[in-house]
């Protein structure tokens, strides 16, 4: 499978995840949203970036939900619930903010 951004096709998994989280973008994620019927907000681009940084700076660590609700809370000044991330996110935010974010799928049960 494959989504096309801008004149470039982007290889993508069978669920649709990308096939390289290097080629990922602002673009790139914006169309995966759109495709998961998800309009961008600054919110779902401090998780986006979040899981991303995770992912790209600390090992290809993907934080459960539980670590995530943390550290939304310390960038957003409130703790947020899984509520408010399934708000933003209505499959899971780990594992939608993670396809949005470029990065591989998620194959681990729950959010805790």
């Amino acid at each position: 499978m494959s989504i096309e951004v801008n004149g470039a096709t982007i290889a993508t998994t069978a669920s649709g995840y990308l096939e390289n989280y290097l080629d990922w973008s602002e673009a790139v994620a914006l169309a995966i949203a759109a495709g998961e019927g998800i309009e961008m907000t600054d919110k779902h681009w401090d998780v986006v970036n979040y899981l991303r940084d995770e992912y790209v700076n600390n090992s290809q660590n993907q934080p459960m939900e539980r670590v995530v609700l943390k550290d939304m809370g310390k960038k957003w000044g409130s703790k947020p619930t899984s509520k408010d991330l399934y708000t933003l996110f209505p499959l899971a935010p780990t594992k939608q903010g993670t396809k949005i974010a470029g990065l591989p799928e998620v194959h681990r049960k729950g959010g805790y």
